[in-house]
């Protein structure tokens, strides 16, 4: 049994999907995906595996992601990242968007490049597919591998297993048509390959059994990376699925040295709650296990433990000197598309547009949910029009505390049914809050999912307002690849936004 000390899981906590690893010297660099939020494909960095800092992303200007007009759940669906020759590289699908996409940069902080299109061999089309990774052989022939699932066309939906293809760096065109690689054992859902030449072998890591609570991740090598490759025994190596353990989905997992020279996998996961244990708050987030190579040359692959961080605390002091950091994100837009920290010193100002938070492209500016008990909030100055304080799984899930006109309103918006609790508002300012906590609907033998409570602060009087249960803003309700981000927004006029604080634990 290993005596290393137990790392946190989660690793990054919230939405922080799909997540792909490459070590650079004595640093791990780790990229995920961001779907139809921008800016796009979060690159974080660490020096012990423990303590991870979001240096950058890859998509920082408009049109290295077409996700302005993408369906919800498209966008970057998940990355590989990789290093080779001073170069780092990022292939990702921007699934109904522009398509497979390769990115590169010299530094993983950025800029990134504006991303070129993969296509087949004649140019006229992206290779159809998602999830692609990148290796490169001994001569320096590149290779993208990927999950052959048709996202456009007549033949949308069809899916073909996992299928690869040598391809061009220079044109970004595909040297051959694509073959069929090694897809699982019978698993639903064969994606996420890896490949990786390790000790003369070539293995090939995909995950299997659909994205959900059968999700796994299965192994294969082969002597060259064209395969044909033989599957290890006992796959698949990792998954939750039929047990009680609380990090469930495990999956779509990439392999990295961590921490001397350890071997590690980076991967997906939720945390369910509930009776059934059957609601995950936020969503799929990044998680790691330990790896064991064999004797055979076969690798083992721990459980995945859970080991959550301490508590925390964030506050924004918005100033026109200091530029929104890099966890601020918005819908099909840049934060900086709405947020004006310059019209009024100390606040973050949102003119609205006509759009609301059930359009594809609201005004809105948030951060992820990263603690399961968390309370979030911020006062507003709706003087001049009506906004408030969100959290939001996509224009058809989402819950809010709203101010302006004269009135407060707490609002649960959970597919085609509304409802709304309302209190006067008897001044132009006031401080919104959405707490994550215990509800009236827990159990005493299960860990509950935390009830969403609304609440109003006016002229030093707090109001409160609704508990709404938060089952219905869970990724099973709502059907969603992303997860709880909690925001401001404006829905008329203009809204000024001060003293953002964020706090919570994951007891």
């Amino acid at each position: 049994m290993t005596t290393t000390p137990a790392l946190p899981n989660p690793l990054i906590a919230g939405f922080h999907p799909d997540p792909s690893a490459v070590r650079v010297g004595d640093a791990w660099y780790l990229a995920t995906s961001t779907f139809e939020y921008l800016p796009g494909i979060p690159i974080h960095r660490s020096t012990d595996f423990v303590e991870w800092e979001l240096i950058g992303h890859v998509a920082t200007r408009p049109g290295q992601l077409g996700v302005e007009h993408v369906p919800t759940a498209g966008g970057a669906w998940a990355p590989t990242l990789r290093h080779r020759d001073g170069v780092f590289h990022v292939v990702v699908t921007d699934a109904m968007g522009r398509g497979m996409l390769h990115f590169t940069a010299t530094d993983p902080a950025g800029p990134w490049s504006d991303g070129d299109l993969l296509t087949v061999s004649d140019g006229s089309r992206s290779l159809d597919g998602i999830d692609p990774d990148i290796v490169w052989d001994a001569a320096g022939t590149a290779y993208i591998t990927y999950s052959g699932l048709v996202l456009g066309g007549a033949d949308a939906g069809t899916h073909t297993g996992i299928q690869q293809v040598r391809v061009d760096l220079e044109t970004h065109r595909a040297l051959e048509e694509p073959r069929s690689l090694w897809s699982g054992v019978g698993g639903m859902f064969p994606e996420a390959p890896h490949l990786y030449e390790i000790d003369g072998r070539w293995y090939l890591l995909i995950a299997e059994g659909g994205t959900e609570r059968g999700h796994g991740v299965s192994l294969a090598r082969a002597d060259t990376p064209e395969g044909p490759f033989e599957a290890a025994p006992g796959n698949p190596l990792v998954s939750a699925r039929s047990t009680t353990r609380p990090v469930q989905n495990t999956g779509h997992g990439d392999l990295v040295t961590g921490p001397d020279g350890e071997w590690v996998c980076v991967l997906l996961g939720v945390r369910p709650r509930g009776m059934t244990r059957a609601f995950s708050a936020l969503g799929r987030e990044t998680f790691v296990t330990r790896v064991a190579w064999q004797p055979d040359g076969w690798p083992t692959i721990d459980p995945v433990p859970l080991n959550p961080r301490p508590g925390s605390r964030i506050e924004v002091a918005f100033s026109p000197e200091t530029p929104l950091d890099g966890e601020w994100i918005s819908v099909r837009a840049l934060p900086t598309d709405h947020a004006d920290l310059t019209a009024r010193p100390g606040w973050m100002r949102l003119d609205a547009d006509g759009s609301t938070l059930g359009d594809p492209r609201p005004v809105f500016v948030g951060r992820r949910q990263v603690h399961l008990a968390q309370r979030t909030s911020v006062e507003v100055d709706v003087s001049a029009g009506i906004g408030g304080l969100a959290v939001r799984y996509d224009e058809r899930f989402h819950v809010e505390v709203e101010a302006g006109a004269g009135a407060i309103v707490a609002r649960a918006v959970v597919g085609d049914l509304v409802q709304e609790w309302r209190a006067p508002l008897t001044a132009p300012t006031a401080t919104l809050h959405i707490d994550c906590g215990p509800g009236s609907s827990a159990v005493s033998f299960a860990p509950a999912i935390h009830a969403l409570h609304l609440a109003a602060t006016v002229d030093g009087q707090r109001i409160p307002l609704a508990e709404v249960d938060g089952r219905f803003l869970s990724s099973e309700v709502t059907e969603s690849f992303t997860g709880r981000v909690i925001g401001v927004y404006a829905r008329e006029g203009r809204i000024d936004a001060t003293a953002w604080v964020a706090e919570g634990d994951d007891e």
